[in-house]
């Protein structure tokens, strides 16, 4: 027998047992860096996707406030100016009523904030467990 280190591939099984939580915790630390760099990445690609949709909203807004100011120039053909553009302010307000109305609407059926339901269906499961109240057999 020489004094030569053994090749990766002959060590006993008692090595390679021996070995075996030290390859664990390299194995789990690399996963680790792996999983840190993949949402590094991912979470830019995100402030991206989210800056890109925040400057087409801010367009958008700039858009409707052309298309505005071209139905109020459209219908000053038909209309002296100031009345064309006390229709469209009208048109607008309506719209903005309907959808307020509309927003209060579905606000007020997710009131209260905290999961009623969800509660409620706790407390029964942690009757049901003690053997309390009702619940189906």
């Amino acid at each position: 027998m020489t004094d030569e280190p053994r090749s990766r591939n002959s060590r006993s099984l008692f090595t390679l047992l021996r070995d075996l939580p030290t390859q664990f915790v390299a194995l789990l630390k690399a996963e680790l860096v792996r999983l840190k760099t993949e949402m590094v990445a991912k979470a830019v690609k995100a402030g991206v996707g989210i800056g890109l949709l925040v400057v087409a909203g801010l367009l958008g807004f700039f858009l409707l406030a052309v298309l505005i100011a071209a139905a109020v120039l459209g219908l000053a053909v038909v209309f002296p100016g100031w009345l064309a553009a006390l229709l469209v302010a009208v048109g607008l307000l309506i719209l903005m009523g309907i959808f307020g109305l509309l927003g209060l609407r579905f606000l007020s059926k997710a009131m209260p904030p905290k999961p009623v339901e969800t509660m409620a269906s706790v407390k029964d499961d942690i009757n049901a467990i003690k053997g309390v109240g009702k619940y189906d057999y």
